[in-house]
């Protein structure tokens, strides 16, 4: 059992920092033209510089040059075995050594930056050099506790002129000690559904806009009631909406916020071309973009538990 504190365990790492992480280590092969056409195939790259010498002189260069973002891959040592000479004894795996012992036994890449100082040529023979460049102090991440671990990469030619630079960061980590994942969101709340509007919810469910009819005179309603106010007849049949309106009015809301909606939200009221209006949610606009009058169409809202609900977007 150890009684060292997180300072002087952090003070320990430190050491590290400004160490080689390994001997350097030299490419197994040149740049070639075999693996520059296998890399550019992969990635889909049709730039003819990589892989047509005609091409590439004709920009001024004096042959095929090798992808920028192939850098790291000429020095990779694939499924064989690390040994002395490629660096394994360096600082690095003796600092992993040590966060593992210390229970940062998980490790996950974050982030890398390139930079480029020449193009790589059919020939050059590249050499690595890694240095560990800071060892962070404790984070708590989503995935745990942890150390990053920032190394600092140069690679040079078979001259010595370092054609490029790796900065290489990862994080080690205590595993099942990440942040709680967020709740699940919960669900839109559930309308009320009654004898009177259950027929716009079963048309929505068909991606339908249903406005109710009166039999008796004609008058288009919404939302739906058991009478028409202007005859009050009872009886009722529907007419399906094109789905096409105008922004009558509209607000933005972000206080009080409800867990089941996205923040801002725009609720609006749109009429519709037939001549009835409803509430509705604006999508796929910016608040600052909607104005009075503008144009807009239906889109469908899948609200879980099959429940479509009819949103509007700039038409």
């Amino acid at each position: 059992m150890t009684t060292e504190s997180k300072d002087e365990f952090l003070a320990r790492m430190k050491t590290f920092e400004g160490q080689r992480s390994g001997a350097p280590s030299v490419a197994r092969d040149a740049v070639n033209q075999a693996m520059i056409r296998h890399w550019t195939d992969a990635m889909g790259d049709t730039n003819p510089v990589y892989v047509d010498e005609e091409a590439a002189r004709a920009t001024g260069r004096d042959g095929v040059i090798a992808p920028p973002t192939m850098l790291q891959a000429w020095s990779m040592r694939g499924l064989v075995p690390p040994s002395a000479s490629t660096g394994s004894s360096g600082g690095f795996p003796k600092l992993l050594a040590e966060l593992e012992t210390a229970g940062f036994s998980s490790t996950v890449a974050t982030n890398c930056e390139q930079t480029y100082h020449r193009e790589l040529r059919i020939g050059d023979v590249i050499t690595t050099s890694d240095v560990i460049e800071n060892v962070s102090d404790e984070k708590q991440t989503a995935l745990g506790r942890g150390h990053f671990v920032t190394s600092r990469i140069t690679f040079t030619d078979q001259d010595g002129e370092v054609v490029g630079e790796q900065m290489w960061r990862i994080l080690r980590f205590i595993p099942g000690t990440g942040a709680a994942p967020p709740p699940p969101k919960p669900p839109r709340p559930r309308p009320a559904i009654n004898r009177d509007n259950a027929f716009w919810f079963e048309g929505t469910s068909e991606q339908r806009l249903l406005i109710q009819r009166c039999a008796g005179c004609g008058t288009l309603r919404h939302p739906p009631g058991p009478m028409c106010p202007n005859c009050h007849s009872t009886e009722w049949d529907t007419v399906e909406s094109s789905g096409r309106g105008t922004v009558h009015s509209f607000t933005v809301n972000h206080y009080p916020q409800v867990p089941s909606f996205e923040y801002p939200l725009l609720v609006a009221l749109v009429d519709l071309e037939e001549g009835t209006r409803l509430v509705t949610n604006l999508v796929e606009v910016e608040p600052d973009a909607v104005e009075i009058g503008m144009a807009v169409a239906v889109r469908w809202l899948d609200a879980g538990d099959g429940l479509t609900l009819p949103v509007f977007a700039p038409a």
